[in-house]
């Protein structure tokens, strides 16, 4: 039975956004109860800094060469290729492999060995002894990428395959490594445990993969041709996609390194809060583009516009029809979902207002990250790799510009940091420098999205933009309906509840989310907004039926 289940073809984008959703909520838990478990055992502080540190460069190239591969070549070169043959589809996947593996291995070999160096630059303000953690740690994490990158590369050919269900299956066992290391490793290993529980993740996530790699008809290939004209194709489609999501990281490390110059946890907020805001990004914007991209990749190859705009524009209202209330219920809610998540042992009550306060700032920009997302695989659908990395090159580049000026700005009193304090109820907190970092990273995200938008307008005539942006309006319409009633419901239930219990808090925030969503979806069937009949399809579904009630109705 289970064997089966893991083989099962999934036949539709809805069906496999759900099953990447299932699974994204199932990791997105795992995902909690880590940062959980993080937080409350070395709080906001150094340690927890030093952790988030060493995961730049073992995460750089992770993310730049081999993910950023799969998403601008391997799914839609492989499936030119499978066109042809499987046979000749799995040839230049085995080859392309072994290229990649073999870059990976001799860049890890360098960076292992400079490590030192370069995360002097990565972590300015480190001291002597944070800085030799830190890089003993990310020499341990270096064999993680390896793992991933050929894990994730597996991913990108099981999916054109259609089987989401195994590839759903490797982010959940990714953090249930880490979760072991924290609880298993930790106690004896001290911080190099987390490393090494990093480490068990990544193989978890590759081991899983392997049997239906090798039952859908895959054999290693025993050659080596960089020259191959797949090889060159691939390296074509991905260079300005690394140079993309290596402007995306470099962002990242920006933000570390500044981070590390400002007070003692800033380095652990801000990834605390970005961890939480990322579990909508995921969960909503990633599924239905993760399970999208094969179908669009599809579409453009049959040269089908009229199916490829259709697809495109269904995807790109279902994720701003989910993503609007979930970002406006993180920022109504963002003291009680840290106070939930991560309000135990060492996590301070100072910690837990400043990452509540970084969270509300990440979730402003949640719609422009999650739709960026999407618009950035429709761009990789359509062959083109440039236009994504030339707007995100100009992000990375605002989003540094605006995290000098904000915290130049935060530094003196004034205007501007008197109504960011008072807004975010920070009155007499020390450490409010770290909200210049979610606050420049949110606005340059605003910013990408509309360059994206803008440009795919322009790319893709098929693709209606007008008719989207009114789209949009409706749902902020719906949204502004959510956010009345789910604050009225949240002050209502201080006097109803013992706030300062975990169960009081957590029945306020179920309250108010029930309430805020129920008036979203009310005014959202008033609004005539199209994505609302599948909930009320999926409900009447579930009722038993009765003729005369369905006429009724």
């Amino acid at each position: 039975m289970i064997k089966k289940l893991l083989h099962l073809e999934t036949k539709t984008i809805n069906s496999a956004a759900v099953i990447l959703a299932a699974s994204s909520f199932v990791s997105g838990l795992l995902g909690l109860f880590r940062d959980r478990l993080l937080a409350s055992s070395f709080g906001a502080g150094k340690e927890l800094d030093i952790y988030y540190t060493a995961f730049r460069i073992p995460d750089f190239i992770s993310m730049v060469l081999i993910v950023g591969s799969i998403s601008a070549a391997v799914i839609p070169l492989f499936s030119k290729h499978l066109v042809k043959s499987k046979e000749e589809a799995f040839r230049f996947f085995g080859n392309l492999l072994n290229a990649f593996l073999f870059l990976l291995v001799i860049l890890s070999i360098f960076l292992i060995t400079f490590a030192p160096q370069i995360l002097k630059i990565i972590a300015p303000g480190f001291s002597e002894e944070d800085l030799g953690k830190t890089v003993d740690l990310t020499r341990i994490m270096f064999l993680s990428p390896l793992l991933l990158g050929i894990s994730n590369m597996i991913s990108g050919v099981l999916r054109v395959f259609k089987r989401f269900i195994i590839t759903s299956l490797s982010p959940i066992l990714y953090n249930l490594g880490i979760i072991i290391g924290i609880l298993a490793f930790v106690p004896f290993w001290g911080l190099s445990g987390l490393a090494w529980g990093v480490v068990l993740g990544a193989f978890l996530h590759f081991i899983i993969q392997i049997p239906i790699l090798f039952k859908l008809g895959f054999s290693p290939a025993k050659s080596l041709r960089f020259l191959d004209p797949g090889v060159i194709e691939t390296v074509k489609l991905t260079l300005p996609r690394t140079l993309g999501l290596a402007a995306t990281q470099i962002n990242l490390i920006v933000i570390t390194a500044i981070g590390s110059t400002l007070s003692a946890g800033s380095i652990a907020v801000f990834n605390l809060a970005n961890n939480l805001q990322g579990l909508i990004v995921t969960f909503i914007a990633s599924s239905f583009s993760v399970a999208a991209f094969p179908f669009l990749s599809l579409y453009f190859s049959e040269n089908n516009r009229k199916k490829f705009s259709e697809e495109f524009s269904s995807i790109f209202k279902k994720i701003l029809f989910y993503i609007i209330p979930a970002s406006l219920l993180m920022f109504i809610l963002r003291a009680q979902i840290v106070r939930i998540v991560l309000g135990s042992g060492r996590f301070s009550w100072s910690d837990t207002q400043l990452t509540a306060a970084s969270l509300g700032i990440f979730s402003l920009g949640i719609f422009a990250f999650g739709l960026s997302l999407l618009i950035s695989k429709t761009f990789y659908a359509l062959h083109n790799t440039r236009i994504p990395a030339l707007v995100a090159v100009f992000s990375i580049l605002l989003n540094a510009a605006f995290s000098f000026l904000f915290i130049w700005l935060m530094k003196t009193e004034n205007i501007f940091s008197r109504e960011v304090i008072s807004f975010l109820d920070l009155r007499g907190v020390e450490g409010v420098l770290v909200l210049a970092l979610p606050l420049a990273l949110s606005i340059s995200g605003i910013i990408q999205f509309i360059l994206l938008l803008f440009f795919i307008d322009l790319k893709c005539k098929e693709i209606e933009v007008k008719a989207l942006i009114r789209f949009s309006f409706k749902v902020i319409l719906a949204g502004v309906a959510l956010s009345v009633v789910a604050l009225t419901a949240r002050i209502f239930s201080v006097g109803l509840l013992d706030m300062k219990t975990f169960w009081g808090v957590f029945l306020q925030t179920l309250s108010s989310a029930v309430a805020g969503s129920a008036a979203y979806i009310l005014f959202s069937f008033f609004l005539k907004i199209g994505e609302v009949a599948a909930i009320k399809d999926f409900v009447f579904s579930k009722l038993p039926k009765n003729k005369n009630l369905s006429q009724d109705y």
